[in-house]
C-alpha cells in the first residue's frame, strides 16, 4: 500500500489552518514543564509542515501565539518569545531544501527588536521559495486584525484613495494580515477543544472543522492524513444547495 493511497489528490484542501492546542497538558501528563511541551510542539510543527507539503497542500496557517497568550505567566511567555529563534535554528536548512516559504501574521509592535528582525529575516530568506506557504500566526488575534483592517480602509476613504462603492470583501481581504492567501478550507484543532479562540474568523467563514482528541505534540503524520480524508468526505455547499 502506498503511503497516501487513500487521499484523493484532486480533492485536497488548498489551505489548512491548525490551532496548536494542548502543549502544556501533554507535558503535564508526562510530569514535565509547560515549556517542555511548547518545545515539543515547536518541533512537531516541522514534522507536520513537511508532511503537508509532501501531500501537496499549498497553504498552511498555524496558531502559534495569540494576543490573549500575554495573560499567561511571565516564565511561560519568556519561553514562548524564544520560539522564533528556535524555529530558525531547527528549520532553516530543511525548509530551504523543501522549498517552503514562511510568513508571519500578527502584531509586531509588542515584540522585541530581535524577534521583529528575525521574522523579517526568515520571510526574506524564504520569499522566493515555490513550495507550500507556512503562515505562522504569532501575537495574532482575529478581532484585532479585522479592526485594524477597518481603520486602514476608513483612512484610505477619508483621504479619497478609496470610494465607498468600491469597498467589498476583496478590499477587506487585501487589508488583513493574510492578504494573498486563499480562504481556509480545513480548520484543525487538537486536544479535543471545539472553539475558534479568535483565530482567522474572517478566513474560516466556510471552512470545514476537524477536532482531534490528541494534544498537539502527539498529532502526527497519520493524524493529518486522517483529517484530510475526513475533509474529503464532506459535501461543501458554501451556503447553497449541492447534491
Amino acid at each position: 500500500m502506498k503511503r497516501h493511497e487513500k487521499i484523493k489528490q484532486k480533492q485536497l484542501p488548498e489551505h489548512i489552518a491548525i490551532i496548536l492546542d494542548g502543549n502544556g497538558r501533554w507535558a503535564k501528563k508526562r510530569g514535565r514543564s509547560r515549556s517542555y511541551g511548547h518545545r515539543r510542539g515547536a518541533l512537531n510543527l516541522k514534522t507536520i509542515a513537511l508532511e503537508a507539503d509532501s501531500l501537496g497542500i499549498k497553504f498552511m496557517s498555524v496558531y502559534a501565539f495569540s494576543t490573549e497568550n500575554w495573560k499567561r505567566p511571565k516564565q511561560e511567555i519568556d519561553y514562548l518569545m524564544k520560539l522564533p529563534k528556535s524555529f530558525e535554528d531547527e528549520y532553516d536548512g530543511e525548509f530551504k531544501i523543501e522549498n517552503i516559504r514562511v510568513r508571519f501574521s500578527g502584531r509586531r509592535d509588542r515584540l522585541n527588536e530581535d524577534n521583529r528582525k528575525l521574522m523579517e529575516k526568515i520571510e526574506r530568506k524564504t520569499a522566493k521559495n515555490k513550495g507550500m506557504v507556512l503562515n505562522i500566526c504569532f501575537d495574532y488575534g482575529s478581532r484585532y486584525e479585522i479592526t485594524e483592517a477597518v481603520k486602514k480602509i476608513a483612512s484610505e476613504y477619508k483621504k479619497g484613495d478609496l470610494r465607498l462603492k468600491d469597498i467589498d470583501e476583496t478590499v477587506v481581504d487585501q487589508h488583513l494580515y493574510t492578504t494573498g492567501l486563499p480562504p481556509v478550507d480545513l480548520l484543525i484543532r487538537t486536544s479535543g477543544e471545539q472553539r475558534l479562540s479568535n483565530f482567522l474568523l474572517w478566513q474560516n467563514a466556510y471552512a470545514e472543522f476537524y477536532f482531534a482528541k490528541v494534544h498537539w505534540p502527539a498529532f502526527n503524520e497519520k493524524q493529518l492524513q486522517k483529517a484530510i480524508m475526513d475533509y474529503q468526505k464532506r459535501n461543501r455547499k458554501f451556503g447553497g444547495l449541492k447534491g
